[in-house]
């Protein structure tokens, strides 16, 4: 498909849902409840909403129990992904969590690596190289002097990556293996209730409240569900089939751009020169390592499944 033949709805398809989903991060930091709490609303809401839909569209599908077990393992790891990126958000802000969260595109490539025997090629080490250079020039330079909350936000938000490669790779397996069999739209609300299950035990645990102390909070975590878990994702499903691969990974780059611009403009986050050079680095360096050699398609790229 050449690029002039690119067909325009499923652009702006695309570009909205990656829009939207940009905008998830900035919700979880204007709700006013803690990390695990914000999580377990996401999901919770997101879920219900999904589940309302499919119903009155009639495209609700006989659950089986051994669709919930091996849905079990995907459901943690994005629980475990969850809490660590809201807590990465609330530490290092929504637009430098987030495209710390994106580096989950090179764990992918080495899981693949290892368990698949995919070939990575120089392509993924030139990848590797420009997204690590551009993350040292946003906090590499100074790192002597960030505070101690600061560096661990920058850690969780990279463990973040890892916990939402292992959500990735554990939910193809239970679909590429015939396992589980529901239609993409169901996959996501059942592994959103089982995820919202999960995260209310932690909540219990934690001993914290899920009351929700004002108008802002309702409307920040409602919004973050309905725009992001959900109408952003419908929009990237529908726009995905009919696009090539290189214009997906380009405009999939759009949702950490545009999250980092918000926390600017929203949050007045300090950003000099050098750090949006790190920032285009960065995402350079995820485009081009989110790409198999053979593949000929992009990884997703962290925008909350």
């Amino acid at each position: 498909m050449s690029r002039t033949a690119l067909p325009r709805l499923a652009l702006i398809q695309m570009v909205g849902g990656a829009a939207l989903i940009s905008t998830t991060s900035i919700f979880v930091k204007l709700a006013h409840v803690g990390p695990t709490v914000s999580a377990f609303y996401r999901m919770a809401f997101g879920g219900l909403i999904l589940l309302v839909g499919l119903v009155a569209l009639r495209r609700w599908q006989r659950v089986r129990i051994g669709d919930l077990f091996w849905l079990l393992l995907p459901a943690l790891a994005f629980a475990l992904d969850l809490m660590l990126w809201h807590r990465s958000i609330l530490l290092v802000g929504p637009g430098l969590a987030t495209l710390l969260g994106n580096f989950q595109v090179f764990v992918m490539a080495l899981a693949g690596w290892l368990v698949y025997r995919e070939h990575l090629g120089l392509r993924f080490l030139g990848g590797v190289a420009l997204a690590f250079a551009g993350l040292y020039l946003l906090v590499g330079i100074d790192w002597s002097s960030l505070g101690d909350a600061y560096r661990l936000g920058i850690l969780l938000g990279l463990l973040t990556g890892v916990a939402y490669a292992v959500y990735m790779l554990s939910t193809r397996h239970a679909q590429r293996s015939g396992r589980v069999q529901l239609q993409p739209a169901q996959l996501l609300c059942v592994l959103s209730l089982l995820c919202a299950a999960i995260l209310g035990l932690i909540v219990f645990i934690e001993d914290e409240s899920l009351a929700l102390p004002d108008a802002q909070s309702w409307w920040s975590l409602i919004g973050l569900a309905l725009i992001g878990q959900v109408f952003g994702w419908i929009l990237l499903l529908r726009a995905m089939p009919n696009l090539p691969a290189s214009t997906i990974g380009l405009l999939l780059l759009l949702q950490p751009a545009l999250s980092f611009v918000l926390d600017v403009i929203l949050f007045n986050r300090l950003t000099g020169a050098t750090d949006w050079v790190g920032i285009v680095l960065s995402m350079l360096g995820i485009f081009i390592g989110s790409y198999r050699a053979g593949a000929g398609a992009p990884a997703a790229t962290k925008g909350d499944a």
